[in-house]
């Protein structure tokens, strides 16, 4: 069957390959398929992928209407033609009327109830898109107290039943009473099933699109707005608590684990006070702090506001602000009527955190962008780290809750505590230490080692211990909350002081803990670090949060996975804080397998998918996704050919060969002749030119010499010099600077200065999601090919895995294959960059002779490629740039 469309709904006049995009994607959703779509950037990609996926969208909800409405018709004239069937059975006429009749009167009753949702949902939009005054959300028949536990059920993060007379009460985990799965029914965790249906509408026919980064995601929202379907869709953008907390006393805390615990605490504390109206006594001591944004009144309306209007994270805010609601819970809310959800990675490829963000994939579409990396992002969202230190603090916190709480412990909860206790001291003794003793102090040999799973559960002698209880323990009696909880009350180390009134004898008993933290704080660095900072975020995380048990519960969970499918690496390094341990996912196939068996279809998108060879056997072959599902689509850009300069230089203006490979790249000869090299680059070109160096210890390196030889002044006299920041949340300023300064050069003809020089480095903050269009780009450097470091072991292990379970191809290993397209996927990033619309023009210098054999010039993007050409000697190619940039000069006069 040909399944298409001959039109689609678009802003302006699409491009041709815009055309073929959309019809490709839509032919790929109707048939249920997993397409990988490259198309680069500046090609309007995302507009691509809204007016593709949303025009099929309301084609498969207009054919489901029409096949309902078919059927209805059907069932409804074969129940009113009461067919006289002569039987030849013992059995009354009637009866067996009543069977044949039974199926074709539930159908047609099923029907209608759908039918009559399916109307009642789209009134409501329209009454909400029309700006009527909403009544609906006032008409129920539960009380507010009753949808504010309900909305807590909805989120997944059940609180225990909290009596409000036994001090500690909230902190003691419920009675946990069965090992076996399928009879459990703990009080305190409802089953998923149980949701309410009240509260919990089913999910309408919608499309999950999920990418890297918030700000990609904003930019996507913002072409949704742009797009004809802007006034008939309901989308909803769903966050972390860290980007759409509202609360500013929560918000300020800044750890994105103390933002989610401070969070629960407030709802659990609205839920007891809620107990205590209702005439529970309640004991003495100051009231607990509740979250004015959390009303369900509110958070419904609040919901019908952004189901009514397409809103971006900033407009939720906004909106959030408005309305006194929580964006948060309102967006999770939204989900089962939104029809196009917008997501990061995360909360969509990790199974646990789907879960609890109310996502279901059962049926309906995925898309995922910026999917370059996405065999790697699956490998980091599964992996986990711990260090000694929050080993040890961990056990520290565990024991003393275990030894004040031991009376009022059932048995179960005892022996499971134990036997994470048990677990979390082989992991210490693995690292060669032992636990009740100072971190900081104990020393360990220094090395590294690799485990397969079984063999790293044998070393740590926990193989005898089922991880899989164990793990189900920890989601069930929530333990790790109850002890960040203990922490905060007893020991002071966490957001608020508690401040126990009581005997000196509770005083005492957590005197140890006290003492314990504060050692270890006073060892860490106090200086706060910003949110936006990621990679300072990780650290901040392992320094603040009130209690590790969060990452050592994720380790656990980690180690559940097959033994072929991951490693163990147990990282030692002098003193047993410092060491760690660290589960790493060799296979992210396993993991994208559940997406790709409930999805109707997945689509992989991104602006350079090269080499989709590996790509399909990674990911897909892997995950049992047969080549008949397979759906590719293949794009050049829309910008003329002439109007992009590749350019691979061997040697540089002495004469000196480049070849930037690990050994070389330090000699004195090799900077001075890249300073050269920029220098004359700095000449010819106009505006803004970025430089990638292949990592941040190089690009160090390379400046120190240039400022000490003196290249680094007189590439200042030409260029005013930008350095990417150490810290994430420093990006928008040096790119606004950057831009400021380029703008301000060209107006100024009689400025010495031509334009700006950022220095940059691939795979950094500047080399994805950011745009270096017109002025901001018109020369892209790369100053060597940005191999990973291939002594890691982590690394070395992938490569081995990979050549032991895939197919060798065209005479080079799968291990071999996957360093060469790491590096030439940071490259394609990196330099595609510059080019962001169809009248765009810019160079791109790849300086190392490297670049020029057939086998790494076949990896560029097809558009580069084709254009590209090498130059062993550097005055033919700096001849080539001078015309280059002089012709686009008179071209515009």
């Amino acid at each position: 069957m040909e399944s298409g469309r001959a039109q689609f709904p678009f802003p302006y006049q699409p491009y041709d390959i815009q055309e073929q995009f959309m019809h490709a994607l839509y032919s790929a959703l109707d048939q249920g398929k997993v397409g990988i779509f490259e198309s680069p950037t500046g090609t309007g990609k995302s507009l691509s992928l809204i007016c593709g996926a949303l025009s099929w969208l309301s084609d498969h909800e207009e054919k489901r209407r029409q096949e309902a409405a078919a059927l209805l018709q059907e069932g409804e004239a074969a129940l009113s033609t009461c067919a006289s069937t002569s039987s030849s059975s013992a059995e009354p006429d009637w009866i067996t009327d009543f069977v044949q009749k039974k199926a074709e009167r539930d159908l047609v009753s099923k029907l209608k109830e759908e039918e009559l949702k399916r109307k009642k949902r789209e009134e409501r939009l329209e009454m909400i898109r029309n700006n009527v005054q909403l009544k609906y959300a006032m008409k129920r028949k539960s009380s507010e107290d009753d949808e504010a536990f309900k909305l807590l059920q909805l989120s997944k993060e059940e609180q225990t039943e909290t009596q409000g007379d036994q001090e500690d009460q909230e902190l003691i985990v419920a009675e946990y009473e069965s090992d076996d799965e399928s009879k459990t029914r703990s009080r305190f965790c409802a089953a998923e099933e149980d949701t309410d249906d009240d509260l919990v509408e089913e999910h309408v026919a919608k499309i999950y699109y999920c990418s890297r980064t918030h700000s990609q995601l904003a930019q996507f929202v913002h072409e949704v707005q742009k797009s004809p379907f802007s006034k008939d869709i309901s989308v909803v953008t769903l966050g972390s608590r860290q980007n759409l907390c509202i609360n500013e006393e929560v918000r300020r805390l800044g750890s994105i684990q103390r933002i989610n615990d401070r969070c629960i605490e407030m709802q659990k504390n609205k839920h007891e006070n809620q107990h205590n109206e209702e005439g529970v006594k309640r004991k003495r001591g100051p009231a607990k702090a509740v979250c004015p944004y959390y009303k369900a009144s509110a958070l419904q309306q609040m919901r019908d506001d952004l189901l009514g209007t397409v809103h971006d994270i900033e407009q939720l805010l906004k909106l959030g602000r408005e309305t006194h609601s929580c964006p948060y819970y309102a967006t999770r809310l939204a989900i089962p009527p939104a029809q196009l959800v917008v997501l990061p990675y995360q909360m969509l490829l990790h199974e646990a955190t789907r879960r609890a963000a109310g996502v279901q994939l059962k049926g309906q579409v995925v898309i995922i962008d910026e999917a370059h990396n996405l065999s790697d992002t699956l490998s980091c969202i599964h992996s986990a780290e711990l260090t000694g230190a929050q080993l040890c603090r961990a056990h520290s916190q565990l024991s003393q809750y275990a030894d004040r709480y031991k009376s009022r412990l059932k048995a179960k909860n005892l022996m499971y505590i134990k036997q994470i206790l048990f677990v979390t001291e082989g992991l210490v003794r693995v690292l060669g230490g032992k636990v009740g003793q100072n971190p900081q102090s104990q020393t360990t040999q220094t090395g590294t080692e690799m485990l397969t799973i079984n063999n790293f559960l044998f070393k740590a002698q926990i193989d005898n211990i089922n991880l899989f209880k164990l793990q189900r323990y920890f989601e069930k009696s929530m333990i790790s909350r109850k002890l960040v909880g203990f922490v905060e009350k007893y020991a002071g180390s966490g957001v608020s002081l508690h401040t126990q009134s009581s005997s000196n004898k509770e005083n005492r008993r957590t005197e140890g803990l006290n003492r314990y933290l504060q050692t270890l704080q006073s060892n860490q660095s106090a200086t706060p670090v910003s949110p936006a900072d990621q990679q300072g975020s990780v650290e901040a995380e392992k320094v603040l949060s009130a209690s590790p048990m969060m990452q050592v519960e994720g380790f656990f969970m980690a180690l559940t996975n097959s033994n072929t499918d991951g490693r163990v690496v147990v990282h030692r390094h002098g003193t047993l804080s410092e060491s760690s341990v660290k589960f790493l996912l060799l296979n992210p196939a396993v993991h994208f397998a559940q997406v790709l068996k409930e999805c109707r279809a997945v689509i992989i998108a991104g602006g350079t998918m090269q080499p989709v060879s590996d790509f399909k056997q990674e990911l897909l072959f892997s995950a049992g996704v047969g080549e008949e599902r397979i759906a590719e689509f293949s794009c050049g850009h829309v910008i003329p050919p002439e109007n992009i300069l590749p350019l691979v230089l061997c040697s540089g203006p002495s004469g000196q060969e480049l070849d930037f490979t690990f050994q070389n790249r330090d000699s004195p000869r090799m900077m001075d002749e890249t300073g050269r090299i920029l220098s004359n680059i700095c000449n010819v070109v106009p505006g803004g030119v970025v430089c990638f160096f292949p990592s941040y210890e190089y690009s160090r390196r390379i400046i120190c010499h240039w400022e000490a030889s003196g290249a680094l002044t007189r590439l200042a006299n030409k260029k005013k010099i930008f350095q990417e920041p150490k810290k994430a949340n420093q990006v928008e300023q040096v790119l606004s600077e950057f831009s400021r300064c380029i703008q301000r050069c060209a107006a100024d003809s009689s400025s010495s200065l031509t334009g700006a020089l950022l220095f940059s480095v691939v795979g950094g903050k500047m080399s994805e999601g950011i745009n270096f269009s017109d002025d901001l780009g018109r020369c892209v450097v790369m100053v060597g090919m940005p191999y990973p470091n291939i002594k890691s072991p982590e690394l070395q292990e992938k490569m081995s895995y990979l050549d032991k379970h895939l197919p060798h191809s065209g005479g080079r290993s799968p291990g071999q294959a996957l360093i060469e397209n790491l590096c030439m996927k940071a490259v394609n990033q990196s330099i595609g960059r510059a080019i962001r619309h169809r009248g765009d023009y810019s160079s791109m210098v790849l300086c190392d002779r490297r670049y020029a054999r057939p086998a790494t010039l076949s990896k560029l993007p097809t558009w580069i490629r084709d254009r590209t050409s090498a130059h062993t000697s550097f005055g033919p190619a700096f001849a080539a740039l001078r015309k280059f940039f002089l012709e686009k000069k008179q071209k515009q006069l």
